[in-house]
């Protein structure tokens, strides 16, 4: 989708007007697979703003978002397409009502055929080529990324009745990986490349001031700075820039104006996912702020 932004500042200018604020590294990465035609591989920690980043560019080009969610034990018919085996057997019983016959080529024909999110982009026909958003790739079973390589090679779904279906205009793609798993060789070739870090800290106010408007100052900047400072600590699942929001959110929902009361520690189920990180941010937050 060449053309689409006229250099990277554009793109950052375009995604500021949805609210999702790009740093030079990715707003390049997203810029560079616009203008080669490239899948982006996005990685990064939990939180980040990898699957966002889809969705603001979405909405930046205006075009249609499909989203295939990946999980353990995803398939190619619920990925790729399928066949609705209802309507087939409904075929078959008034074929046979009527006395007819049915061989196996009637029965496998577009009139039967399920577009999944892959051969729904494929097939897509609308005014601007698709953003397809393949969430958690590294959820999937490793044989999965087999059944990407023709689609992320070629922007083609083969089906074996029917043939090989073609974009007409390549789907803009984007994979995302929290990094659970190592992520075949070949899936990699094929795709651009960019780890989304955390934050600076400058930044990270900025973001969540766009996102909780109604916080002040003195209360975000100690959130996000406490946040940062508690990465370093032995968390099970250190806080993202999304969790950060979301405390902030509670925060200004419980009528807190800064980390200085003891009830902000009430607070903590939007910031810590376990038991285990709830006491440890506790014993953190107990000793002040930053």
């Amino acid at each position: 989708m060449s053309g689409e932004f006229s250099d990277v500042a554009e793109l950052i200018r375009r995604f500021d007007a949805y609210d999702y604020l790009l740093d030079v590294g990715t707003a390049t990465a997203l810029y560079l697979a616009l203008e080669l035609g490239r899948p982006l591989l996005l990685e990064g920690e939990p939180g980040v703003g990898k699957t966002t980043a889809a969705k603001a560019l979405a909405l930046s080009l205006d075009a249609p978002l499909i989203r295939l969610q990946c999980y353990e034990g995803l398939s190619a018919n619920e990925a790729l397409y399928d066949w609705n085996y209802q309507r087939q057997l409904l075929a078959i019983k008034l074929s046979e009502a009527r006395g007819d016959a049915l061989d196996e080529a009637d029965l496998f024909t577009e009139e039967f055929l399920q577009e999944r999110p892959i051969l729904r982009c494929v097939r897509h026909r609308g005014p601007a080529a698709p953003v397809l958003l393949v969430d958690e790739i590294d959820r999937a079973d490793d044989e999965f990324e087999a059944l990407l390589l023709e689609f992320l090679g070629e922007s083609a779904v083969t089906v074996p009745e029917l043939g090989t279906f073609t974009a007409m205009r390549p789907p803009v793609v984007v994979l995302t990986s929290n990094r659970s798993r190592d992520l075949h060789d070949a899936l990699r070739r094929r795709c651009l490349y960019h780890w989304i870090d955390y934050p600076e800290p400058e930044r990270a106010v900025a973001i969540v001031r766009r996102m909780v408007p109604s916080a002040n100052l003195a209360l975000i900047e100690h959130a996000t700075a406490f946040v940062g400072q508690i990465r370093g600590a032995d968390l099970d699942k250190a806080p993202g820039v999304a969790e950060t929001i979301d405390w902030v959110s509670a925060l200004v929902t419980l009528g807190v104006a800064d980390l200085v009361r003891e009830d902000v520690v009430v607070s903590l189920g939007a910031l810590a996912k376990t038991p285990d990180d709830r006491a440890v941010l506790r014993g953190e937050l107990m000793k002040g702020p930053p």
